[in-house]
């Protein structure tokens, strides 16, 4: 289990997070919510071990992230929104060179194509592939190290319906042994393979719902959603 407790961020004067407690099974993809600037990105960047909070505290399995660090990070997947990719590296080439960095079984590379659903791409350069098959080796990466706990952020973000659907599909699949948390603005995407909701807004914690509440939730998400755009 993966354990967060009163964390709270800032940045000088702009406070990131405030006081986030949430937890996280095994067995489960928890929907991360949120408009832009609600906190998303800076809590899942603490819970990957890149920035550590100002107060609070996470552990994982019973583990403290920051006393941890090391052992910890090394059962964590993480894909980035901006999905940073070498694009002059063959995707097969890039892959083994993620699998050095972890020191991960060298039969890695295979399993993470084969999942990741290219096994007809590996062979060509990573510039060379469409948004979809890039997002794919980016999920690749981030599964090299077998990790417990995958981060996602906006993961099929861009992507057609029918990419939409065959990652979602891999997601499900993942999460039979892992915890994994997603990022998304997409509502329907959290109706299709979330088992629950956590909602950010202005750095706070606005519900904690398990996806039979997609509804109300919903309502909220809207309202924020509505409220952000009439400011700008």
């Amino acid at each position: 289990m993966i354990q967060v407790e009163h964390i709270s961020k800032h940045y000088g004067e702009l406070k990131a997070l405030s006081d986030i407690s949430f937890s996280m099974q095994k067995g489960e993809i928890a929907g991360l919510l949120g408009v832009n600037g609600a906190g998303k990105s800076t809590l899942m960047k603490i819970l990957s071990g890149i920035i550590p909070p100002n107060k609070g505290r996470v552990s994982f399995f019973g583990k403290d992230l920051i006393a941890d660090s090391l052992e910890i990070k090394k059962q964590i997947g993480y894909l980035s929104e901006d999905n940073p990719l070498y694009d002059d590296m063959y995707v097969r080439e890039y892959l083994e060179y993620v699998r050095g960095i972890y020191k991960s079984d060298k039969r890695r590379v295979a399993e993470v194509i084969e999942a990741a659903g290219l096994h007809k791409e590996y062979k060509k350069k990573i510039k060379e592939l469409s948004k979809g098959n890039r997002q794919r080796v980016g999920i690749a990466q981030a599964l090299i190290n077998d990790p417990v706990f995958l981060i996602l952020d906006e993961a099929t973000s861009g992507l057609d319906p029918n990419q939409r659907e065959s990652l979602n599909n891999l997601f499900l699949e993942l999460s039979k042994d892992k915890i994994i948390l997603f990022s998304t603005h997409i509502l329907s995407e959290v109706k299709d393979i979330c088992s629950r909701i956590i909602l950010l807004d202005k750095g706070n914690l606005i519900a904690d719902r398990q996806v039979s509440e997609i509804d109300s939730v919903e309502n909220i998400f809207r309202e924020l959603v509505n409220k952000k755009e009439n400011k700008e």
